[in-house]
């Protein structure tokens, strides 16, 4: 049971890995670095039980709103088919081929026992790939594939699994049942996930409207939303997984992100932000914690099948070789797929490259949805039917987990060096222009407000009417200088050359440098306001937040700023 000190001593630990890792300059992903210290905790004496239910509906339902939410509907509609191949398609290959392939290797298991495993193994986690690629410069279009898989594989990954589970206890099994279930539990996750979703999006428009729309009751009631869609979903026997994603995905689409206000929208945003974060890193600690329990569940294994450790590790390499070649070879079927279309449309197509497809490959990671479920194997302590081979399951299952993180670690970096950077800078294209335009929109309006007549207010002199416009001019004047020279900085064309976009790129950063250094001179000067009694905390507090919000800004304009070529 979780106490008040275990869960400040977590939180303690979430935000000392973060320490770690800027320590080593991003260079050891943070989930290695939360494992270990999990793993430290765990020696150390501290022992949280994982509750699989419990765990599944804590920390999954946010996490897959927030990821879903994340994932432009555009480019979903455009890798729908890759996206519900690998989810769905690569899910059950791998749960089929694999299971055959580990029941060769280790004929000891029965064949349901060995689908139960590889069913288990077969989805990625959503949460592990995330967190690999935070902050590194993937190809937009492969950071879209992967983050579509990962939202969907988890779902089918489960159903497989309590199909195995069930076939293994009881031994009676039917395709043509499993189907029909399959599709039950997909779609009716689907709909109960868009209907929940759609009556949240009306409300919150009728409240809106009646004057109801204050932000943080509005945060709170999105942060629940997630759970009330799983929970509904659970409820009535369907994926609690779809239903968080299809609800997301209409939220999106209704508009109620766009109808709410400025405040609201950027709380939401630092909220939904924190607990990403939070949730994120908790979950690679209780996997951590889970480590010396299990690795003492390995040793009492291989003592009682009298063989030594490293035929168990062997086993666990395996098992992994043998998922990273079916996923290999399941990537390099859409690839193919893909091409097809694009021949037979007659539409351009894009190929993937040998670098690209090894690093989907190999963020493949399975991680704490995988333990949840084999932990989630009964046990036979209530007087149920134990799980055949259960222990050696959850051993196995842990193994592949860590080894498929840490080679994870290691290849994707080397697959970023050989990927060709112009797939990397196509949304920055996308971005510049989409800042063009808006900015060339402004402009429009401003040539339009020249020639506009002012707007009449109380009669008043000749004098005045005459000051009022040429103060109205003067402003419009300053403000289409300031948007024309943001226009002329969007160096977003490639055609100029590159000692001049060179030269670009340095006067912005040096322009960006100086405003920071001018933020530091305003926050010093408020300072000394402060220590000398000139204003109240208050009025520093909304100077704050001014500063701060201007601060962002500045750090946003730096990150997009391309690398001097």
């Amino acid at each position: 049971m979780l106490t008040i000190e275990f869960i400040l001593l977590l939180l303690l630990l979430t935000a000392v890995s973060s320490l770690i890792t800027l320590r080593f300059r991003q260079k050891v992903p943070q989930p290695v670095i939360l494992i270990a210290l999990g793993v430290c905790a765990g020696l150390a004496g501290m022992h949280v039980q994982l509750h699989p239910e419990l765990f599944m509906f804590v920390f999954l339902p946010p996490l897959l709103f927030a990821d879903a939410f994340r994932m432009p509907l555009r480019e979903f509609g455009e890798l729908r088919g890759p996206i519900l191949f690998l989810a769905f398609g690569l899910v059950v290959l791998s749960t089929l081929l694999c299971g055959y392939a580990i029941h060769w290797i280790l004929p000891v298991m029965s064949l349901p026992v060995c689908f139960t495993l590889s069913a288990a193994l077969s989805p990625t986690d959503t949460v592990a790939v995330s967190s690999l690629i935070k902050g590194r410069r993937v190809p937009t279009r492969l950071l879209q594939l992967l983050s579509g898989e990962a939202l969907f594989n988890d779902a089918s990954g489960l159903v497989c699994f309590r199909f195995a589970m069930a076939d293994a206890l009881t031994g009676e099994f039917s395709y043509q049942q499993a189907f029909g279930t399959f599709l039950l539990v997909a779609f009716g996750g689907l709909a109960i996930g868009g209907i929940v979703a759609w009556v949240a999006a009306r409300l919150n428009k009728m409240l809106t409207r009646s004057g109801y729309d204050e932000t943080q009751s509005q945060i709170v009631l999105v942060l629940l939303l997630p759970f009330l869609m799983y929970a509904l979903a659970e409820a009535m026997g369907c994926s609690g997984i779809l239903a968080a994603v299809a609800g997301c995905m209409v939220v999106k689409l209704s508009g109620i992100v766009e109808d709410a206000s400025t405040s609201t929208r950027l709380q939401s945003a630092t909220v939904w932000t924190m607990v990403s974060y939070v949730f994120n890193a908790l979950i690679f600690l209780f996997l951590g914690l889970q480590l010396p329990s299990l690795l003492q569940s390995a040793h009492t294994l291989v003592l009682a099948q009298h063989v030594g450790m490293w035929r168990l590790g062997l086993l666990v390499v395996q098992i992994y070789c043998i998922m990273l070649v079916m996923r290999f070879m399941g990537v390099w079927l859409s690839i193919a797929c893909r091409w097809a279309s694009a021949r037979i449309n007659h539409v351009p197509f894009e190929a993937t490259g040998l670098a690209a497809s090894l690093l989907l490959s190999f963020a493949g990671v399975r991680g704490a949805v995988t333990l949840a479920a084999v932990l989630s194997l009964p046990t036979g302590e209530d007087g149920t039917m134990s799980f055949p081979t259960r222990e050696a399951v959850v051993v196995i299952a842990t193994g592949v987990i860590i080894l498929s993180l840490l080679v994870a670690s290691v290849i994707i970096p080397l697959c970023l060096k050989f990927i060709p950077a112009e797939l990397v800078d196509k949304s920055a294209q996308e971005e510049n222009m989409a800042r063009q335009r808006l900015l060339r929109a402004a402009l429009d309006l401003l040539r339009k407000a020249e020639t506009m007549p002012a707007i009449e207010t109380l009669p008043e002199t000749e004098e005045d009417r005459a000051a009022i416009e040429a103060a109205r001019m003067e402003v419009i004047a300053r403000l289409t200088k300031l948007y024309q020279t943001r226009l002329e900085q969007e160096d977003a064309t490639p055609r100029i050359a590159r000692a001049d976009r060179r030269n670009a790129i340095r006067h912005a950063r040096m322009e960006l440098a100086l405003r920071l250094q001018i933020l530091r001179a305003e926050r010093q000067t408020m300072r000394e306001l402060v220590a000398q009694q000139d204003i109240n905390d208050q009025t520093e507090w909304k100077l704050q937040q001014e500063l701060d919000y201007e601060e962002e800004v500045i750090h946003a304009l730096a990150q997009r700023l391309p690398k001097e070529v």
